[in-house]
């Protein structure tokens, strides 16, 4: 005996009774298109490949003018009634929606925190070093740690770390602002400086100009 309860099949042999519960199918949720031979439903509201609506015409009409131009019949709103299909190169089309896709993928990544070590002792070659490198990660839109470790009796001079710290944030004015400011706990001071988007550069110093010389009176 079968007996059907929701998506639950019971069935009853003699002594034994075996429940079997069927899992749904999960929806397709892609987008798919129909091409070409794949379109069969007639009449068609037609876009032509320059963008020019071409009214209702039959279907077969349509394809007849795609393979003409060398190019796709495809049902871009199928819902709609009669249903709209557009003339294009569908494999130039989905190449473009696929580099659609990443960049948006790009765009969404989190920025990574980096972390760049300084000592206070550390040269101008050096620390020039350390801001192409974090000039770099800002550029791809990550967040820099600067973190400058104090050994033995170099923490009584903490006056030197946040000179190099607002160096540090002076330098990178034109592309980056602080997040977190420079702190000390211990003997590490530590600041956070985040990618400025807001596309602000530091205006450059205004030369002075030439003095004009003064020209001999003319007799």
């Amino acid at each position: 005996m079968f007996v059907y309860r929701d998506l639950c099949v019971v069935i009853v042999t003699g002594d034994f009774t075996i429940a079997r519960r069927f899992k749904p199918q999960p929806k397709d949720t892609g987008k798919r298109l129909r091409v070409n031979d794949q379109i069969r439903i007639s009449p068609i509201r037609l876009i032509s490949e320059d963008n020019e609506q071409m009214g209702v015409v039959q279907v077969e009409d349509a394809k007849r003018r795609a393979r003409d131009a060398g190019l796709d019949l495809v049902e871009v709103s199928p819902n709609s009634e009669p249903s709209v299909c557009r003339i294009m190169d569908y494999g130039k089309w989905k190449y473009a929606q696929k580099k659609k896709e990443q960049k948006a993928k790009s765009h969404a990544k989190q920025s990574e925190l980096k972390g760049i070590r300084l000592r206070p002792k550390i040269d101008s070659h050096d620390l020039e070093i350390k801001l192409n490198k974090a000039r770099g990660f800002l550029e791809e839109g990550n967040k820099v740690q600067f973190m400058m470790l104090f050994r033995g009796r170099e923490v009584a001079h903490k006056d030197i770390g946040y000179g190099h710290m607002n160096d540090i944030v002076e330098k990178l004015s034109d592309i980056a602002k602080i997040e977190s400011p420079a702190q000390l706990q211990g003997r590490r001071m530590g600041m956070v400086l985040a990618p400025d988007r807001s596309g602000k550069q530091k205006p450059a110093a205004k030369k002075d100009a030439p003095t004009p010389q003064r020209q001999p009176a003319q007799s």
